[in-house]
């Protein structure tokens, strides 16, 4: 179903949410209650605009009312994720010909600002399953498309990416999983690390070792959940990221036809690191919808909250710390949407951009989280308060998706190699 037009369902879902989150993010969808300098709708178009909205609406209605519980009680939202894939949220940026909304990848990061002002754990969850159904839907064939993209649009089923070793993180190229051929399957043998979804979900996008050592001999398959020899380790405890589980996906004598296989043998690795700069862009989207809440939470807070006779709105130094919150929201909003942009138009400088991006925004994004739960002083600290969970749950996002030093090695490696 598509994003646009899904205004006047939205308008008819109704929640109840507790404390000063639930009257941020109601201002939030009804022009977000917010200065105008701040406001994330500037520069964009009345069709993105309207689809913003939705996902404002959504965040407020069906994700935010449920953030604490999701989160203290660990819970895979399963069927909030298919309402949101009812109003085009599956498959953002995939093809519409298999069930996707075919928007491009402002769009998409547009979406996801916003509805991670809602839960930021369950919205990094839906950006990683894009991104799987993304290379299935531009690398697979038009059988492979077919057969996989229609339940992943729709949530029906859920994917996970497969990348992470217990050895390999930053160096993805050293991957260990094996994949021998024999007749018409492969053999799979290894185990990845960290999966976000793992043992919940249906689909795995799995790179694994079909040649020899490093990037080129390196595959993409997908193994379907049931497959013999398909098996996961124990429900990871974590700081954040709550809403989604994450285990160790593990393959022992896994069976999978060749007929699974994305693209050729080798090209396994590119595809990979075309998926991630994607990735990139959409986690640090889901940055900035934790700080523009965050910077909301804060902002309502000093109005309210009294200290030696007065708001702290009314204290300078506060102020200025807000100010310096804003500023850096903004311009870490400006850098995620240009590196958008490139990508959609695969400029030279979108790697870059891209690795940029997630550097510089999930870093001044945490910050700017963290400065939130400050200026609330003890009541930042309790989880009656939104404030605290942003910040455990944005943490993870300077170490995902590349950690922000390989990023620093990206961006350097661009410079220093140009003549």
């Amino acid at each position: 179903m598509a994003v646009v037009g899904s205004l006047s369902r939205l308008a008819r879902l109704g929640s109840n949410i507790c404390r000063n989150h639930r009257l941020m993010l109601s201002r939030s969808s009804q022009r977000r209650g917010i200065a105008s300098c701040i406001d994330p709708a500037y520069g964009l178009t009345d069709e993105q605009k309207e689809f913003q909205k939705v996902a404002f609406d959504f965040a407020a209605n069906e994700m935010a009312p449920h953030m604490a519980e999701w989160d203290q009680k660990e819970i895979f939202p399963v069927e909030t994720m298919r309402k949101a894939a009812q109003l085009g949220f599956g498959g953002i940026y995939v093809q519409p010909d298999v069930g996707g909304s075919g928007l491009s990848r402002l769009d998409t990061s547009v979406i996801f600002e916003a509805l991670s002002t809602g839960c930021v754990s369950t919205t990094a969850y839906i950006s990683i399953h894009n991104m799987c159904a993304w290379m299935i839907d531009t690398f697979g064939n038009n059988e492979q498309r077919e057969k996989f993209c229609p339940d992943l649009c729709s949530m029906e089923k859920f994917a996970s990416y497969c990348l992470t070793e217990p050895g390999s993180g930053s160096d993805a190229a050293s991957l260990l999983t094996s994949a021998k051929r024999e007749g018409d399957h492969y053999i799979l043998n290894g185990s990845k690390a960290f999966i976000s979804g793992g043992g919940d979900t249906d689909v795995y996008v799995v790179m694994c070792r079909t040649g020899g050592k490093g990037p080129k001999g390196i595959s993409c398959l997908v193994v379907e959940k049931g497959t013999p020899g398909l098996s996961f380790g124990k429900k990871e405890k974590k700081v954040g990221w709550n809403s989604q589980p994450t285990r160790a996906v593990i393959l022992e004598d896994c069976v999978v036809p060749q007929t699974n296989r994305l693209g050729e043998e080798g090209e396994g690795f590119g595809m990979a690191m075309k998926g991630l700069n994607g990735g990139r862009i959409n986690i640090a989207s889901c940055s900035l919808g934790a700080a523009h809440a965050s910077v909301l939470l804060a902002r309502d807070h000093m109005q309210v909250r009294k200290q030696f006779g007065e708001t702290l709105a009314n204290n300078q130094f506060l102020q200025f710390k807000l100010a310096e919150m804003a500023t850096k929201l903004v311009a870490s909003r400006l850098l995620v949407r240009e590196a958008a942009t490139a990508l959609q138009e695969s400029r030279p400088d979108a790697v870059s951009l891209c690795s940029m991006a997630k550097l510089f925004v999930t870093d001044e994004c945490f910050n700017i989280c963290n400065q939130a739960l400050q200026m609330h002083g003890g009541y930042g600290y309790l989880k009656d308060y939104a404030v605290q969970q942003f910040v455990r749950d944005i943490r993870v996002h300077q170490i995902l998706e590349g950690t922000n030093e390989v990023m620093r090695m990206i961006i350097s490696r661009n410079l220093l190699t140009e003549s």
